[in-house]
């Protein structure tokens, strides 16, 4: 079958692709290793994440994505180039058109460095959308009526919040504050409180398999290696999950904050939509334990996960990929 329409959540952390009628065929971390001294690329994706902290001099693995935005538009388009040639396999007589998720609060020129990037690799056409519309349009929530709705998309880089009415974004913050801020607060932790040093992907793992936003009696445990900084030798220590809700405290205060914001420059009749229906939380972060009751409890407003949170961005390419003219006033394009 012939992949003319692409959707590609380009995410700091993960870039997932979805095709119409096939769903989302790649899930990938948004990591490349090159070669330092011919610059060569080496491995992208899964292969390259393996080699994060364990390296060569001679090897550098990038992450070409900083705060949702490109940080290295060469290796941004290798990545996608390689990702889209993944999905067409040997069917390249036909360029795919491409809807590529964006966040809110984007400059003009970091919206052309991404449509170039993705036409760089292979692109006909390349349309950008702003990554709460397409988080919705994942979480099924009918952004073209009249009635407010807020969404919180807790990323890798960026957390976007917004109120949505009409199919347009009516009040938004974007705040780069994320999941990877909060995997750089538990690995500060672990060292100022244990002395001990672990590695950004130790730190994710803790956060997934034991993370809470909130603390509770029925604590989860995990232990994990690191390497002793007194000694210099490696050590075993136990993490539980009180522990690591005191460690992220900070970058969930600077979320909540966003929140309120974004609910205190909402017009009033929104806000009242806002109240009666809740907020949808989606995003890697939506996977946090006790992320919704923390905000409920902070903002007064009911919160619930959406179905799916991690691919919610990238079932919203999907959707608007089958209804174009629908949402046409919901993308950007540069020609």
């Amino acid at each position: 079958m012939l992949v003319r329409k692409i959707g590609i959540d380009l995410g700091t952390a993960n870039t997932l692709v979805f095709v119409p009628h096939k769903g989302i065929l790649i899930n990938e971390p948004s990591v490349v290793a090159v070669a330092i001294n011919d610059n060569k690329i080496l491995a992208i994706g899964a292969e390259a994440r393996e080699m994060l902290g364990r390296t060569p001099d001679v090897i550098k693995t990038y992450k070409p994505l900083k705060d949702g935005v490109i940080a290295d538009y060469r290796v941004t388009a290798a990545m996608l180039k390689y990702f889209i040639n993944k999905v067409i396999g040997p069917w390249k007589l036909f360029k795919p058109e491409l809807i590529i998720s964006v966040p809110v609060g984007i400059t003009s020129t970091e919206r052309r460095a991404v449509v170039g990037a993705a036409r760089e690799a292979g692109a006909k056409e390349a349309y950008v959308a702003r990554e709460p519309i397409l988080a919705a349009l994942g979480a099924g929530i009918p952004i073209n009526s009249a009635g407010g709705n807020m969404l919180v998309n807790i990323g890798g880089g960026t957390t976007e919040v917004a109120v949505i009415s009409l199919g347009g974004i009516v009040s938004w913050a974007s705040v780069r504050v994320a999941g990877n801020k909060m995997d750089a607060a538990i690995a500060d932790y672990v060292k100022r409180k244990y002395n001990l040093a672990i590695g950004e992907r130790t730190s994710e793992e803790v956060k997934i398999k034991v993370g809470s936003a909130m603390s509770s009696k029925n604590k989860a445990e995990m232990e994990i290696r690191g390497l002793d900084l007194t000694e210099g030798l490696p050590k075993n220590i136990v993490l539980n999950s009180n522990e690591i809700a005191e460690a992220i405290n900070s970058p969930l205060k600077d979320i909540i904050q966003a929140i309120k914001t974004v609910l205190s420059e909402t017009p009033p009749e929104l806000a009242a939509d806002v109240m009666e229906r809740g907020m949808i939380i989606s995003g890697g972060g939506a996977l946090l334990n006790n992320i919704n009751d923390l905000v409920t409890k902070m903002t007064g407003v009911p919160s619930y996960i959406a179905d799916e949170p991690l691919y919610c961005v990238a079932k919203g390419t999907g959707v608007i990929l089958d209804n174009l003219e629908l949402y046409k006033k919901s993308i950007t394009t540069y020609r």
